[in-house]
């Protein structure tokens, strides 16, 4: 069969879209079996130097490949996925796959007998997933690296992180190594990566993903989807959205398609599809440093908003930074997490997640409920906030993707600092649960991919995706790849 964009290069492939591939396997020009092998050749080539992943099982992912090209050919697909080629994050179950974690703890020497219940859903739509990405131990900081795995590295520049926890998925993506990729999200773990990658990253309203085993990290973890484009974004949440007994906390299944929602749930039309969006845009949210090249990509990504026609105002939420809320709660998880190892596997952890450990056993349980409290007000403040702007936007992080194989960036107000001290745009909407992505908006000058933040109401998750969309076609920097 014939590459639809008119090459035999395999790595032409790879720049096809989850919605492009499936298009191409409605018209007969391309087979999942041609994108699936494109796929893992891609990978042979590039992940030694980017190290996205942990796992790649070439023969059960072309199995699976073949067995879409049947449903194709006979006019049968499972769904609107089938034949894509994904990858999991080590965070979330899969049948016989390791569920390692990022650590050495686990042992991977036993039976892996279920899929996570995002997972579980991928595999009923025909996704044929070639490995497992990966993840810092646990999933514990905003970079990709550790003890078991290594570093990963930023497709865009290898010297550079990928950000994380998420960042063998968003680098994975960005490098053509499949269009798709689930991840985990509990202070921002799929858009610090979707913005240092240049790939789109999105953390649903909680609940909506159904998540299982239940994350130590309690109702700030979410799982969350990394693509190319906002499109395929609500693609795959129209497969992995939905109850699932094991997960009591999950949201029931929205009544209409996120895919068909993507231009329904704009107030405008044609050039104006944003027309009257009532938009809210904190450049620092009132306590952020901002480094002044993002500052300007960003401002000038907010004026592209304001010519779909967006009424936007400069305004900040209106609350002061929560790190203390989120700490307490994301390191007493960390410890919890953490409780059942020996001295032995102890001394194997990440030094770092070490340390938190330590700070999390510290905590009272009155210090708990107290960021528990903290944590509800925020969201009483927001609730209120988005009575009066539909959309909240910001940058996604302040910084760009610096050195590999570090926390914080050295020589600067970072050093030193544990990660929480430069996502200050992503924690907050974990402790509220909101919807929020991260979507390309551009490059700063050493080439380093900047992205835009959109945020919503809880289970405004819809108009969310919409307005990324907007944004992302009329910008086009989706179409740049790394």
């Amino acid at each position: 069969m014939t590459d639809p964009r008119g090459t035999s290069d395999s790595a032409e492939l790879t720049s096809l879209t989850a919605t492009e591939l499936v298009d191409n396997y409605r018209r007969g020009t391309l087979s999942p079996r041609e994108a699936t092998q494109a796929v893992l050749e891609q990978i042979e080539r590039r992940d030694d130097a980017i190290n996205a992943f942990c796992l790649v099982d070439p023969d059960r992912a072309m199995a699976e490949a073949r067995d879409s090209e049947q449903r194709w050919l006979t006019g049968e697909p499972f769904g609107p996925l089938d034949g894509v080629p994904t990858s999991v994050k080590d965070i979330l179950l899969t049948v016989g796959w390791p569920t390692r974690r990022g650590s050495r703890s686990v042992n991977p020497d036993q039976e892996w007998k279920e899929d996570a219940p995002s997972v579980a859903r991928l595999r009923e739509a025909g996704a044929a997933i070639v490995g497992k990405t990966t993840t810092p131990e646990l999933a514990w900081k905003g970079v990709t690296d550790g003890p078991l795995t290594g570093i990963t590295r930023n497709p865009w520049n290898p010297e550079r992180t990928a950000g994380g926890s998420s960042g063998g998925g968003a680098a994975a993506v960005a490098a053509g190594m499949g269009p798709i990729s689930l991840g985990t999200d509990g202070g921002g773990s799929v858009r610090i990566p979707g913005s240092f990658c240049g790939v789109v990253g999105f953390k649903a309203t909680y609940g909506s993903i159904p998540l299982y085993p239940p994350s130590p990290f309690g109702t700030l973890a979410h799982v969350g989807p990394m693509t190319r484009t906002v499109a395929d974004t609500a693609v795959t949440m129209d497969t992995v959205t939905g109850r699932d007994s094991r997960d009591w906390s999950a949201a029931p299944p929205p009544a209409e398609s996120y895919v068909g929602r993507l231009t329904s749930e704009l107030p405008g039309s044609g050039d104006s599809p944003l027309r009257g969006l009532r938009v809210a845009y904190s450049r620092d949210l009132g306590f952020v440093s901002l480094d002044p090249e993002v500052g300007r990509i960003v401002d000038e990504a907010v004026g592209l908003l304001a010519d779909l026609g967006a009424r936007i105002e400069g305004v900040d939420p209106g609350f002061s930074d929560p790190v203390w809320a989120f700490e307490c709660l994301w390191f007493a998880g960390a410890a919890k997490a953490t409780e059942h190892l020996t001295a032995e596997q102890r001394a194997e952890l990440d030094p770092g997640l070490a340390e938190i450990c330590e700070q999390g056993k510290a905590f009272s349980a009155q210090d708990y409920l107290e960021a528990t409290a903290q944590r509800m007000n925020l969201g009483v403040k927001l609730g209120a906030f988005h009575e009066r702007y539909d959309i909240l936007v910001t940058p996604t992080t302040p910084i760009t993707a610096f050195e590999a194989g570090v926390e914080s960036p050295a020589g600067g107000r970072y050093e030193g600092q544990r990660w929480t001290s430069w996502t200050p745009y992503t924690y907050p909407f974990n402790l509220t649960q909101q919807p929020a992505v991260s979507v390309p908006c551009g490059f700063d000058g050493a080439g380093m991919p900047v992205g835009l933040q959109v945020v919503g109401a809880r289970f405004d998750d819809a108009r969310v995706l919409a307005v990324a969309h907007a944004y992302e076609q009329a910008a086009g920097w989706w179409r740049q790849q790394a």
